[in-house]
């Protein structure tokens, strides 16, 4: 299954609908719509993604993955009009992951939450569906929230960060190794364009497993600063 493919069954699949109002800060932090209005046609905001620990190894030439390697570029860029064209770069290599109606927001963090999803579902041999479902109803959940100051453009700039821990209460955390733990936070504010100044998420390794645990983190670069 090719990125593309992969970023829209996530679309359909999370379906999450209107969240119940203990929820909505979470929800409206996490999909916040309308943060790439004040981007112009043919603007292009470009994240670093960088995946390690428990992540794939880079693909052989030429081998079709379900998920990009693990050190890339992602660059998002606003269209004339209203859609936005999300591609993955490695070297030369250029691939689409897919075009988006910018009304409803950032598709980067769907992006970002089914790369984690499918490398969980990889490492520790869980099935996609009911990690899917898991991380769907933590997003409809409370989360932890907390003020901070980034700097940002060369200034000092208010965000949040909002972090979900989707299986720290599931009945079957015993069977998921490390990724029982798993941790997905979200560093948003308004000054940043595109609204997402890092997507992270970051899982221990199992006990008795060497390695330092799987980390997945997608940051904003510096050139993306107005």
């Amino acid at each position: 299954m090719r990125i593309r493919t992969v970023i829209l069954a996530l679309t359909l699949g999370l379906g999450l609908g209107i969240p119940p109002a203990g929820a909505a800060e979470t929800y409206q932090l996490l999909f916040r719509e309308g943060v790439l209005s004040g981007i112009g046609g043919g603007d292009t905001l470009s994240y670093s993604a960088r995946r390690s620990g428990r992540s794939a190894p880079a693909p052989a030439p030429g081998q079709d993955v379900a998920m990009p390697p693990p050190e890339l570029r992602l660059d998002l860029t606003v269209e004339p009009g209203s859609d936005v064209v999300l591609t993955a770069v490695q070297g030369d290599t250029r691939q689409r992951a897919g075009t988006f109606p910018g009304s409803v927001g950032n598709p980067l963090i769907m992006f970002f939450l089914e790369t984690v999803l499918r490398d969980m579902a990889s490492q520790s041999g869980g099935s996609p569906f009911y990690i899917r479902n898991r991380i769907k109803n933590a997003l409809l959940r409370d989360a932890e929230i907390r003020p901070l100051e980034l700097t940002f453009g060369g200034a000092t700039v208010a965000a949040q960060e909002v972090t979900i821990r989707p299986f720290a209460k599931d009945t079957a955390r015993e069977r998921m190794s490390g990724f029982a733990d798993l941790a997905l936070v979200a560093v948003v504010s308004d000054a940043v364009p595109g609204w997402y100044y890092s997507l992270t998420a970051t899982a221990p390794a199992a006990s008795g497993e060497a390695g330092s645990g799987y980390v997945n983190a997608i940051t904003l670069l510096p050139a993306a600063a107005p």
